[in-house]
Formats: structure tokens, C-alpha cells, sequence
């Protein structure tokens, strides 16, 4: 999120105005002239000379995110080579706010996705039904989990607390499900055990980044840990969609492994060009994303070969899905993060809408179900899309994508 600019209460004497600095930002140097100069005061001290100010055009209130490259995304967005005018700079701000609060907002339908398997389980469990949790795959719940640690991580290092947030409550709703299934001796209690240890360590390590508790070598190893497990699920749930229409093989995932543990150890010893680093660095959070974008694409292909198991679907979960996937699409958008923004516009369209639209050529749910969901889905993208022009002050939405995807 962006910061702000102010004045050090009691940094210098009476009358000496020169001396600016920034709350948490590693780049000053950027944004400030290479000479310091006086900003006088014209009849009250309590007013600047904003002339004076304007000749110095890259020292702002605000300063813009930068776009952050696609190889770029699983670093810290840096700052924004340009900066906000006086007149943008309070719309900025609201919109900074806003599409923070939306991407916080977007626990709610998530929860609530959730929390309906929950219950059910909970019944099950007390009315001593173990096999009806059977119908639950432990290994689907624990690609998920995996998926939402990476992109914990991910965002741990951006610091964006919103969506901290979410993907916390991603792992903690996960983890109960899988809690549920090894009470039913559903899941294999050696699984459930190293998955436990994963969990706790994975929330406190990425607690401790967040708040810069943790060491740096101990971070590493978590992140190749992530790295490794994403890329061998990865390959491995793709294959495994399409059988028995193709053999039954751990090949793939086998494969995956082998690759991410040699690429990881060249890594570490030097051995990858500086481009190569990034990428393997980037890995953990595009693995992750891609495994969320799959789901839609696992689910279309089920529905295509069974047709009669599209009843089968909620509506309301997948409208859940839609909405909670689509409140985050501004604030990446916002900051310029295109695995973010990639993964959250892919399952709002594909996972979301695009089994409403099944929905409704099975004629599963009303047409005025369709239409409202419909145009409120593309309304509020292109409400999105519009208000990031504004506040960037371009002439088209198409600059803010082309920054999106290429960077600045």
C-alpha cells in the first residue's frame, strides 16, 4: 500500500523545512532531489509555499505503485518512477483504501464457502456416519492447502495484509476439513500428522517474515519447500484430470520433482543467471496460482463428460466463488500484480461465472439468476478497469493493462 510523506515533529531546528523523510520506504533516493532546498513559508507557518513545492514535481504526498513485471510479481512492488499531482492525490488515496477494504471484504463469501462443509462434516462426525466423509478427498483438500501457504508467502512478502488475511483463512478452513477427515479415519493419520507440522510451521514462519522476526536462511528453506511441493502437485494434478482417458501415472509429478529440487539447489549455489534466480523464485506463487486456475478447468472437463452431474453443483457457492475471487481483481489490478490479478480474473470468469453459465444451458438455475450474475460480474470489471484510469490519469484502460502485463 502506498505511504505518505510528513514532516519530523522535532528532526531539525525552528525554520529549517528542508529535511523530508519517509515512513517505511527503502527508496528515497528516488523520489527526492539530489540537492536539498527551503520550502518557505508565505505569512503563516502553518501554510506551505505550494509554488515552491510544484517546482520539485518528484517530491508528492503520494506516490504511485510500480507495475511489477510478470517475472517481478514475487517481489515487493517498488516504487513508481513518476508521481500523483495535488489534485489526484486524494482520489488516489481513496482508492488505495478501497480496493484494500474489497480485498479484505472477500473473507466473507469465502468463509462462507466453507463453512457449509464444516457443518455437515460436524454432523456427520457427531451422528457417527464416518463414511460419509469418504466422499471427501483428503488429497484434493491438501493441494488446496498447499496452494493457499504459497500464496500466504506470497503476499507475506508484499505485505498486503488483506489478502494475508484470506489466504490465512483459506488454510485455517482447510485444515479443519482435514481435521474432520482424519477424526472419520478418512485421511491416513501419518498424512495428517506431516500435514499439521506443515501448517503450524507455514503460519508461524510467515508471521514472523511479515513482521521481521524470522531469519533469513530459515525463509529460504521454507520457500524452496514451497517451491518443490507446488511444482511436483502441479504437474501431476493435470495429468491426473484427464485419466482414465490417458494411463494412470505418477510420472509427471515425479518428473516435476526432480526438476524443482535441481533447480532450487542451483539456485542456492550460484549457478543460475540472475533472470534464472528470479524465476525460480517466482515459482512458489505462479505454481500456486495455477493450481486455482486448474480447478475451473477440472470442473468443466467433469461436466463435459457428465453432463447430469452439473445438478450436482451449487449455484449459490459458485455465485460465492465469483464474488469473492472478483473483490480482489481491483486491488491487483491497483498495485500492477499480474499473477495476482491473472489468477483472481481466471476463477471469477472460469470457476465462478463460467459453471453459472453451465448452469444455466442445463437449465439449473433461473435466467434471471444468469443476467443479474452476468452483468454484475462484467459490470464490476469494467467499473475497475475505469477507476484505475482515473486515478492514474490515463486516457485508456488498455495502459493500465499493458502495465499490468509489461511493466512500466
Amino acid at each position: 500500500m502506498a505511504d505518505s510523506l510528513f514532516f519530523p515533529l522535532a528532526a531539525k531546528a525552528p525554520g529549517d523545512h528542508s529535511s523530508f523523510v519517509f515512513r517505511n520506504c527503502p527508496f528515497p533516493s528516488r523520489l527526492l532531489p539530489s540537492k536539498p532546498f527551503p520550502l518557505h513559508l508565505n505569512g503563516s507557518k502553518n501554510k506551505l509555499n505550494v509554488l515552491a513545492l510544484s517546482q520539485y514535481s518528484l517530491v508528492s504526498l503520494r506516490y504511485r505503485v510500480g507495475p511489477t513485471p510478470a517475472l517481478d510479481s514475487d517481489f515487493p512492488h517498488p516504487l513508481h518512477k513518476g508521481s500523483v499531482n495535488f489534485k489526484s492525490a486524494k482520489i488516489y488515496e481513496q482508492w488505495d483504501s478501497l480496493t484494500a477494504k474489497f480485498s479484505g471484504a472477500a473473507n466473507i463469501p469465502f468463509l462462507l464457502l466453507q463453512l457449509p462443509q464444516i457443518i455437515l462434516n460436524a454432523r456427520n462426525l457427531l451422528a457417527g456416519n464416518k463414511t460419509a466423509l469418504f466422499a471427501v478427498p483428503w488429497l484434493g483438500m491438501f493441494t488446496g492447502l498447499l496452494g493457499n501457504l504459497s500464496l500466504l508467502s506470497y503476499f507475506a512478502k508484499k505485505r498486503e495484509k488483506e489478502a494475508i488475511a484470506v489466504q490465512t483463512l483459506g488454510v485455517v478452513s482447510i485444515y479443519v476439513v482435514i481435521t474432520q477427515l482424519a477424526m472419520a479415519e478418512a485421511m491416513p493419520l501419518p498424512y495428517f500428522v506431516g500435514t499439521s507440522v506443515v501448517v503450524g510451521a507455514g503460519l508461524i514462519l510467515n508471521f514472523l517474515n511479515y513482521y521481521g522476526k524470522l531469519n533469513t536462511t530459515i525463509w529460504q528453506f521454507w520457500e524452496d519447500f514451497i517451491t518443490v511441493g507446488g511444482l511436483s502437485v502441479l504437474p501431476q494434478i493435470m495429468w491426473s484430470t484427464f485419466v482414465p482417458y490417458i494411463p494412470n501415472s505418477i510420472l509427471p509429478g515425479a518428473i516435476a520433482f526432480v526438476l524443482a529440487v535441481t533447480a532450487v539447489i542451483m539456485a542456492r549455489m550460484g549457478k543460475l543467471s540472475e533472470k534464472g534466480v528470479k524465476f525460480v523464485g517466482a515459482i512458489s506463487g505462479w505454481t500456486a496460482t495455477l493450481l486455482f486456475m486448474w480447478m475451473p478447468v477440472s470442473q468443466m472437463w467433469t461436466n463435459f463428460l457428465n453432463p447430469d452431474n452439473i445438478k450436482g453443483l451449487s449455484a449459490f457457492s459458485m455465485l460465492l466463488a465469483m464474488i469473492g475471487n472478483g473483490l480482489m481483481i481491483p486491488r491487483a489490478l491497483f498495485i500492477r500484480d499480474f499473477m495476482w490479478f491473472t489468477g483472481a480474473t481466471w476463477a471469477s470468469l472460469f470457476y465462478g461465472y463460467g459453471n453459472i453459465v453451465c448452469l444455466y444451458f442445463f437449465n439449473t438455475i433461473s435466467r434471471e439468476f444468469f443476467l443479474a450474475a452476468t452483468v454484475g460480474l462484467f459490470s464490476w470489471i469494467g467499473m475497475a478497469l475505469w477507476r484505475d484510469t482515473v486515478v492514474y490519469g490515463y486516457n485508456s484502460p488498455l495502459r493500465s493493462l499493458k502495465e499490468l502485463v509489461f511493466g512500466s
